[in-house]
């Protein structure tokens, strides 16, 4: 008990407590916009109320199918409506929502349905041989849904009915499941980690809604944005920009492949105020053919993320016109929540000057609650002298729930009271951290973790392999590729042609080396690869 009387018969009660929850957006936004555009992809257009409508026969569909909470729901999709549909139709159940890596190989697949507990499956027809691959895999009976794609290359479907079959099933006056607790899980995103099998990290609606919010507030924006699809909707539940712009009225643009021709057309037709993605999207765009590049006279932000850009690609996108942001952040915490919050002041800088600074990694965003850059062991801050490494540090509620299945990792990454990245950074006197190196060695490649373990596994099963180590070398338009070295076997051969191809028969493609390099390996008297010396001999290549 207590006798502070703003305590003391002040209670949490229906009227003036509500569960924070992102879907509270498209409710609001169907009621206020309803016929304002919500979604563009291809010819087709759709309204507000249409989409709301379209949300929630999802959501009636999977109910009728037995779905509900605690279930799983696993979508493999490009960037087209089924996906953004997923991101509200899903969760109104009570369901979690999976969205799958359209990259991944059939194993990961299947690890990830079993791992998962998925019951249903979502699926474009286009990866119709991968998803045979992985449900012959997982040995058990799953409901597919097959999403056939006007705009898409089409495919084999592998279920008893089609995506609009499935909607038109619905009862039209489904009420979806309200959300009782915040704390609830909403989606669960695997990454890759610093093993093979990646790891599944559960959101919660809280961390949802604001970081969603924390978006408009860190970008500046306003009312009814039109947002480009360019970076994937899988990723991070496309950075909770789905629900950010829904929350905005905004419109969402959804574009199936991300290609310069396809994105210069869509920034000029539909006059795109906001995109996101890697830098490996920029570097396409700045090296784009010229009958690809269209004009535009408007306004257009671009948020990025991942291994920093070089100076010269954020200097070379200013000068089209392009506005960048740059962000960091981890599966682990919803997508980006540092930003390089941009001064005044510096716009007086030289170009080179402004997009040198603009690369660091920033500040913590409005709703991560700390961030810290220091020794990973003792938790100690390092000094803020721009040159002292340390492992960054988080917490918040914008950090996730756990991984799934996994307490250890989970204990592990939340020992002391904050979130262990595992990237190193410097802390510069102004308060920005700068990231320099990433010590659980994950490569990242056009915005896609690599874990060097799983790729040095494979090599390893080459026959005339005796040892093998793989790090990332810097890449002009993918950030960074992975680059194995290889000591082969006494008395056997094999070529740089032979290894990639090997690699190409057990990984999925974005995690197959691009170099490879062949000697012994340097080692401490202990016996342990120097990575570090590895590193500089390739960036040295």
């Amino acid at each position: 008990m207590t006798d502070n009387p703003f305590e003391t018969g002040l209670d949490r009660n229906a009227a003036n407590h509500v569960p924070l929850s992102p879907l509270s957006f498209l409710e609001r936004t169907a009621a206020v916009f309803p016929t304002r555009t919500s979604v563009i992809h291809g010819a087709g257009r759709w309204t507000w109320a249409e989409t709301a409508q379209r949300c929630r026969n999802l959501a009636s569909a999977l109910a009728n199918h037995g779905i509900g909470a605690g279930d799983t729901v696993s979508v493999m999709l490009p960037n087209v409506p089924p996906a953004f549909e997923a991101t509200f139709g899903v969760p109104m159940t009570g369901a979690i929502l999976n969205a799958l890596n359209t990259r991944l190989d059939a194993a990961t697949i299947a690890f990830i349905l079993e791992h998962g507990g998925a019951r249903v499956l979502i699926t474009d027809t286009e990866y119709a041989p991968v998803i045979r691959e992985a449900l012959a895999q997982l040995g058990r009976e799953i409901l597919v849904v097959d999403y056939d794609d006007s705009e898409g290359p089409g495919g084999d479907r592998l279920g008893t009915m089609n995506y609009e079959e499935f909607l038109a099933s619905a009862d039209p006056g489904y009420v979806p499941r309200p959300v009782a607790d915040e704390w609830e899980s909403l989606a669960l995103n695997y990454t890759s980690g610093t093993t093979g099998n990646p790891k599944g990290v559960v959101y919660h609606h809280r961390g949802a809604y604001l970081n969603a919010l924390a978006n408009i507030l860190t970008w500046g924006m306003k009312k009814h944005p039109v947002y480009l699809w360019t970076l994937p909707m899988f990723h991070c539940n496309g950075w909770c920009f789905p629900w950010t712009v829904t929350s905005l009225g905004g419109t969402h643009v959804c574009l199936r492949r991300v290609e310069a021709g396809a994105i210069y057309a869509a920034i000029a037709e539909h006059r795109v105020t906001h995109m996101c993605g890697a830098p490996v999207v920029m570097t396409m765009l700045l090296n784009a053919p010229a009958p690809d590049v269209r004009a535009f006279d408007h306004e257009l932000a671009m948020m990025t993320a991942g291994a920093a850009p070089p100076a010269a690609v954020i200097e070379g996108m200013e000068q089209r016109g392009v506005s960048i942001t740059h962000v960091y952040g981890l599966t682990e915490v919803y997508g980006p929540v540092t930003v390089c919050e941009w001064h005044d002041e510096w716009n007086d800088l030289p170009m080179a000057e402004q997009a040198r600074l603009k690369a660091r990694q920033g500040v913590r965003y409005p709703v991560l609650e700390g961030l810290m850059v220091a020794d990973p062991e003792t938790l100690e801050p390092v000094p803020s002298d721009g040159e002292t490494m340390g492992e960054i540090f988080m917490r918040g509620n914008v950090v996730m729930k756990g991984y799934l299945r996994n307490p250890s990792a989970t204990e592990e990454a939340f020992r002391g009271g904050w979130f262990h990245t595992g990237d190193l950074a410097v802390m510069h006197p102004s308060g920005y951290i700068e990231v320099r190196d990433r010590s659980k060695d994950i490569i990242i490649s056009g915005g896609e973790n690599i874990s060097t373990i799983e790729v040095e596994d494979v090599l390893f099963r080459h026959p005339a392999v005796l040892e093998a180590a793989v790090v990332a070398r810097p890449d002009p338009k993918w950030g960074e590729t992975p680059c194995a070295f290889v000591t082969l076997k006494p008395d056997t051969a094999a070529s740089e042609d032979d290894i990639i191809r090997h690699c190409r028969a057990g990984l999925a493609g974005f995690k197959v080396p691009r170099t490879v390099v062949f000697g012994p390996l340097p080692k401490t008297s202990t016996g342990k690869v120097q990575k570090f010396a590895l590193r500089d001999r390739a960036r040295a290549l």
